[in-house]
């Protein structure tokens, strides 16, 4: 029977959300577990997906618009369904089209594309999966969506082209005609790829930045320019300062000899496309670590120590927008090379703002590996709630003492653990870290 789509509770702490892209059109047939739409949260954007076969028989609400959680979004016929229980739907809800004066949903504020999830894996059962749930039909008299971006075809018809705000936006910054595109989304919607293969074509010129904030000069400190804070900024802000403020952080740093870690992944990588970085081999390791010493595979709740039974890891990956922090589930059953996949395929799609909410969700530990960059030590701030994180440095060449007891150059790597002291003791991650330093030193443990 006709049915409601309405929007689920896409992140544990969120009262509302954004479409911002429609993936689907109406009319169109989906399948159990195909993307209807792209939703973003504070923390991500997300993948909407459907739980059930089905045909879309009207979108609600349109791109860009912030809709509270709960409120419908679409109406969806079951297969071979004829359209008039989707129309009778509709006129219930009070959105057909010859209601009149009702609100429209207010738009939500402009948001980059780049906004990436904040730093934040909470715990798996404090969340609801981004999957779409659906209901019969209600008495309720939400409001009706507001009328569709639209411009005009290249070719002047008065046909109507479907442009997402976001689009929109870019566009003008870019300084592109949006008559100048070809809409490849449902029902020939300009969509973002659609902008960005427009741009490469021309040499992908530089964007035309928005307006900036009047440069004003401080008092006594030269010219400066404010940058408004975005949703995602905030959203790390509160995040981080919780975490400092409730978390009693405490840190242990060790210095391991990586030469036969590097060696280990010279051998491994040899001939092989599906390459593995020393990364990789430390996410393995840690998740062994954790299964060794479990009193660190746990989070601090209000109520208990939760101790988890599988050893999942969270992975910080910087984007363009910020750090995002993705979870590998159960490396300890993982191959080395499942776990380069996972790692490269999560880092893949958190560049594209393509993650679901669930990838963010869980875990007890994470690994923050700036080697890459040069850097030779750091401290990382825990990510709630987690109880602890690894900030893995870069393996260079620094002297050590052999086997023998002579001074030789070898190849180290730095170590810092930072760990909440309420759920771990100081003599429970120093025998985690003991025990990580030692999978490290001898690598072959870590494949077995």
């Amino acid at each position: 029977m006709a049915s409601i789509l309405r929007l689920p509770g896409v992140s544990a702490d969120a009262d509302d959300a954004v479409i911002e892209e429609w993936v689907v059109e109406s009319g169109a047939k989906v399948s159990a577990d195909d993307v209807l739409a792209m939703v973003e949260t504070d923390k991500a954007v997300v993948e909407l997906t459907a739980d059930h076969d089905a045909t879309v028989h009207r979108l609600l609400v349109d791109d860009g618009t912030r809709v509270p959680v709960g409120d419908p979004i679409a109406v969806l016929l079951d297969p071979g369904e004829d359209a008039a229980a989707g129309d009778a739907l509709v006129s219930e809800l009070g959105l057909d089209d010859a209601s009149a004066g009702a609100a429209a949903p207010t738009p939500a504020p402009a948001v980059d594309a780049e906004d990436a999830p904040a730093p934040a894996a909470e715990a798996a059962d404090r969340a609801a999966p981004a999957t779409a749930e659906v209901d019969g039909p209600s008495a309720g008299a939400p409001a009706p969506a507001e009328e569709p971006s639209t411009t005009a075809s290249p070719s002047g018809d008065p046909e109507r082209r479907f442009v997402s705000p976001l689009v929109r936006r870019l566009a003008q910054e870019h300084g592109v005609d949006l008559d100048e595109l070809e809409g490849t989304g449902p029902g020939g919607r300009i969509v973002r790829r659609d902008l960005e293969a427009h741009l490469a074509s021309r040499g992908a010129e530089p964007a035309a930045t928005a307006p900036a904030a009047p440069t004003v000069a401080a008092p006594a400190a030269g010219a400066f320019e404010e940058i408004p804070h975005t949703s995602l900024r905030k959203a790390i802000a509160r995040r981080l300062q919780a975490s400092v403020r409730d978390a009693p952080h405490f840190f242990m740093r060790a210095t391991v000899d990586a030469g036969a870690l590097v060696a280990l992944r010279a051998e491994v990588n040899e001939g092989v496309e599906q390459k593995v970085s020393l990364n990789d081999l430390v996410v393995k390791a840690v998740g062994r670590a954790l299964l060794d010493v479990p009193e660190m595979n746990v989070v601090w709740t209000d109520e208990a120590v939760r101790r988890a039974t599988t050893a999942d890891v969270a992975v910080a990956v910087a984007t363009d927008g910020g750090l995002v922090t993705p979870v590998v589930r159960s490396v300890d059953r993982l191959t080395l090379t499942e776990v380069a996949t996972q790692v490269r395929e999560l880092a893949g799609r958190a560049q594209e703002g393509r993650l679901r909410q669930q990838e963010l969700e869980g875990g007890t530990f994470t690994v923050s590996n700036l080697g890459m960059f040069g850097v030779e030590e750091f401290s990382a701030i825990i990510n709630p709630p987690h109880a602890g994180i690894l900030a893995v440095g870069a393996a260079r060449q620094a002297p050590i003492v052999d086997d023998d007891g002579a001074l030789a150059v070898g190849t180290v790597l730095s170590l810092t653990l930072s760990a909440d002291h309420r759920p771990v003791d100081g003599v429970v991650a120093a025998r985690w870290l003991g025990r990580l330093r030692h999978l490290l030193e001898h690598p072959l443990q870590i494949l077995t």
